[in-house]
């Protein structure tokens, strides 16, 4: 094959992501005047060739996910990372490709962001960056293939066109998890995260990008939805948070266009206390196929 799958990439990485998680404790000291771990200039350097190797990935892993013709990295540009994650220990010369290392940050669990919400805002940490601050994680795409067509039965294609935000130019790395829950709120398939967004125009964030839906519709039960949950990045807070979500129905799934309503977070996967982000006409814009044999 020409392609190097998803799987392929975390095999690839997996392993030296464990070394690393080993090696890094062994090799940084503690800061006699602060609480915190302060990183020599080898071990700066080498995180930040861990840094772009993992943005490499992602661009690998976006462009398999993409339908255009033309790849933004190849499988060849793929395989010149080998002698470096070999010897990334000691690898010392120039990176083979002008990219910067992915943003180190933290993904809070549901809930767990909406309390930070409410802190006061901290200043900028120091020029010293501890351990949890370098192995924070971020998430990048997961979007999943369309499932096998069985007679009788539909699947969903959702085209996430774009978003309405007041402040759409300010959001950092946006992207969209895409979900699909019971009327609990329990989850009836894979969770999945979109890339992030393709640009930010005027009052909108643009995607255009297409999600799976991971059940056929005539197998989700009574009372179940898809949910859109829109997040960026906050540098100042260091984390990943829902900025707003919105959901959609099963007597809301018809093929063509829909725009449909964003609330305020904290995500309500049971529907049962629902504010409105604002009112002013600002909608998420999403385009649905039905595939049925």
């Amino acid at each position: 094959t020409t392609l190097l799958n998803s799987q392929k990439i975390k095999s690839l990485s997996c392993g030296r992501i464990i070394t690393i998680g080993i090696l890094v404790p062994a090799i940084c000291q503690k800061s006699q005047t602060e609480d915190k771990v302060v990183f020599c200039p080898a071990v700066l350097l080498f995180l930040k060739t861990v840094g772009k190797i993992a943005t490499c990935l992602e661009l690998r892993s976006t462009a398999l996910q993409t339908t255009q013709s033309q790849e933004e990295f190849r499988l060849e540009d793929l395989k010149k990372l080998e002698p470096i994650i070999k010897n990334i220990l000691s690898y010392n010369k120039d990176f083979p490709f002008d990219v910067q290392p992915i943003p180190l940050r933290k993904i809070l669990a549901p809930g767990e962001e909406e309390n930070l919400e409410f802190e006061e805002e901290e200043e900028d940490g120091g020029a010293g960056a501890g351990v949890s601050d370098l192995f924070t994680t971020r998430v990048p795409g997961t979007l999943l293939p369309r499932l096998p067509s069985e007679p009788g039965m539909t699947l969903l294609t959702i085209k996430i066109e774009k978003i309405g935000l007041k402040d759409a130019g300010q959001c950092i790395d946006p992207y969209v998890t895409v979900s699909v829950k019971d009327i609990n709120g329990v989850d009836m398939t894979p969770v999945q995260d979109t890339p992030v967004a393709t640009r930010k125009e005027d009052m909108y964030v643009h995607f255009a990008v297409d999600v799976e839906i991971q059940k056929h519709i005539e197998r989700l039960p009574k009372g179940a939805a898809i949910f859109f949950e829109f997040k960026h990045y906050k540098p100042k807070k260091r984390f990943t948070s829902t900025k707003c979500f919105a959901f959609m129905e099963m007597d809301e799934i018809k093929a063509g266009q829909i725009v449909i309503e964003l609330y305020k977070k904290p995500t309500d996967f049971k529907r049962k206390k629902l504010q409105l982000l604002t009112k002013k006409p600002l909608y998420l814009h999403l385009h649905q196929i039905l595939h049925k044999e």
